[in-house]
């Protein structure tokens, strides 16, 4: 019987194959690898009386941010007797600011809409139930000692690749800036005893950089969304019929998170009543958007998951005070989330005026009712790209 010769011991030398590389060429998402690294990790943080502010710089990453992954668990808390505002625990930062390297502002609000309604309603996280922060595994609800655990984040990709912002220049970094509310801004009855101490973890999602980067680099390198909540103009009177401004926009709108609130600054749902009210989005006079509210519900069920009442799924139900119209479904009935061509965006410039009426709209007990606009506002580098160029 012939002997059977191997060569274990040259095969055994080899260095291992780079099995990550792919041939030179193709668009940027083929030549990337998804990536995470920690930014900073904070503990101890004390704001039971006095809140604070969180600046810590960010880390560089060999490639792009496409989103901040953050974590915020309160503990220390004791007793049996604490509770939440209607926002907690989100709103256990008043104020986040997200800025480029350059300083341009790319999220700028209150941590209830920074950490809540935006990956509710942006479709830049998560799909149908896990947009919905509560139902992510991560999640602790504030218990009677008051102690609580969220993850949320912080975006910048709103179409595969598109929005990612440069990570290797140490000079040019996006910086983060949160101010730490006080406890009796999170809490309606204070924790009994205990010291309560918060800590803010924050990982950062990036794509490697291409071997290949002088001639590969993500599809509208500079092309950014910034969401920025604002207040509209005038005030609404229970049960009148007016008509309000948003501030004027420039660039292309991908959805509208609009929220209403009383002059306690409470959420209130005094949108128009459904079968003797009208709902309109007016674009320079004309009105885009001409809609009965249940209509609407429907619309942000189908679209985004997110149901209102008794919604079939019982994952998800609207948060008071808050509706979303969205352009993220360029391509289906539903939003996708960063699978969108881009398609059916509204393209304003800073001329254009857009006004939301309410025929009339509903009753605010504590009138008048301020309404606030979280614009999803892309900003193009150049034209913006339209299809499928990530593929």
């Amino acid at each position: 019987m012939a002997s059977v010769q191997t060569n274990a011991g040259v095969a055994a030398g080899l260095p291992q194959p780079q099995t990550t590389v792919e041939p030179s060429g193709g668009p940027f998402i083929r030549n990337s690898q998804p990536g995470r690294r920690q930014m900073y990790n904070t503990s101890g943080l004390q704001f039971a009386t006095a809140g604070g502010t969180i600046t810590q710089p960010l880390s560089t990453v060999p490639g792009y941010y496409s989103k901040f992954r953050m974590k915020f668990q309160v503990s220390g808390g004791t007793g049996t007797v604490a509770a939440g505002h209607a926002d907690a625990p989100y709103n256990i930062i008043s104020l986040v600011q997200l800025k480029d390297g350059f300083g341009t502002p790319l999220i700028v609000a209150p941590g209830y809409e920074a950490f809540f309604l935006i990956p509710l309603y942006g479709s830049q996280f998560g799909l149908e139930g896990t947009r919905f922060i509560p139902n992510l595994p991560s999640y602790s609800a504030m218990s009677t000692a008051g102690n609580f655990t969220f993850a949320s984040v912080l975006p910048l990709e709103f179409t595969k690749a598109f929005g990612v912002l440069a990570g290797a220049n140490a000079s040019i970094l996006p910086t983060i800036t949160m101010n730490v509310a006080t406890s009796s801004t999170v809490y309606s009855t204070a924790p009994s005893g205990g010291t309560l101490a918060l800590a803010v973890s924050n990982e950062a999602d990036f794509y490697w950089l291409p071997g290949d980067a002088a001639q590969i680099e993500p599809p509208g390198i500079g092309t950014t969304l910034q969401w920025v909540y604002q207040q509209c103009y005038p005030t609404i009177g229970s049960t009148s019929t007016t008509t309000v401004q948003l501030p004027r926009m420039g660039g292309y709108i991908a959805a509208l998170i609009l929220e209403l609130r009383d002059s306690t600054g409470a959420r209130v749902d005094a949108w128009p009543v459904s079968g003797t009210g009208r709902l309109r989005v007016i674009v320079d006079g004309v009105p885009l958007l001409d809609t009965d509210m249940a209509t609407l519900y429907d619309d942000m069920a189908i679209q985004l998951g997110v149901g209102d009442g008794s919604y079939a799924s019982g994952t998800v139900t609207r948060p008071v005070g808050t509706i979303c119209i969205t352009r993220k479904n360029s391509l289906s009935q539903k939003d996708l989330g960063l699978f969108d061509t881009m398609e059916t965006y509204l393209s304003t410039n800073p001329g254009t005026l857009i006004e939301i009426s309410g025929n009339p709209w509903g009753t605010v007990s504590n009138a008048p009712a301020t309404l606030s606009v979280l614009a999803a506002q892309i900003v193009p580098a150049g034209v913006l790209p339209q299809g499928l160029p990530e593929v």
